[in-house]
């Protein structure tokens, strides 16, 4: 290091001026997005009728996408590093919001949705004939 912490902000950000943060950063990120893109299929086919999660999945792809992606166009480009570090901090930021924060409740709504069904389901057959069908008796002329 022979400048100060804060004047690394305003310097490009490539192999030359920040050797032991650029290969692991384009790794990092060229991993984590095709890991996105193939959780995403996987969890989407798992899941796919549970719309809830897999609206969640798919919230959790795009800012993956996005955020990898804007990484590897920096790194490639040789943007400065602020514009790296600000890129990271508000990727997994959003990230962590959309698992831990936005949707949880919208998944405990549907899990209640889908046990007041399943109740109603058990009690139309809580009865053992209910399931069978009465003969229905002719009327006489």
């Amino acid at each position: 290091m022979t400048l100060a912490p804060w004047d690394y902000l305003l310097v490009p950000f490539n192999q030359h001026q920040f050797p032991d943060l650029f290969w692991p950063i384009v790794v990092a990120s060229a991993v984590l997005l095709v890991a996105q893109v193939v959780l995403y299929n996987v969890r989407s086919r798992a899941l796919r009728r549970f719309e809830p999660l897999v609206t969640m999945q798919e919230w959790l792809l795009w800012t993956g996408f996005s955020t990898f992606g804007l990484l590897l166009i920096m790194c490639l480009f040789q943007w400065y590093f602020l514009f790296v570090l600000v890129t990271i901090v508000i990727g997994v930021s959003c990230y962590v919001w959309v698992r831990f924060r936005h949707w949880p409740p919208e998944i405990a709504g549907y899990n209640q949705q889908l046990r007041r069904a399943r109740f109603f389901s058990q009690a139309r057959y809580k009865h053992p004939e209910a399931t069978i069908r009465t003969r229905r008796r002719r009327r006489r002329r």
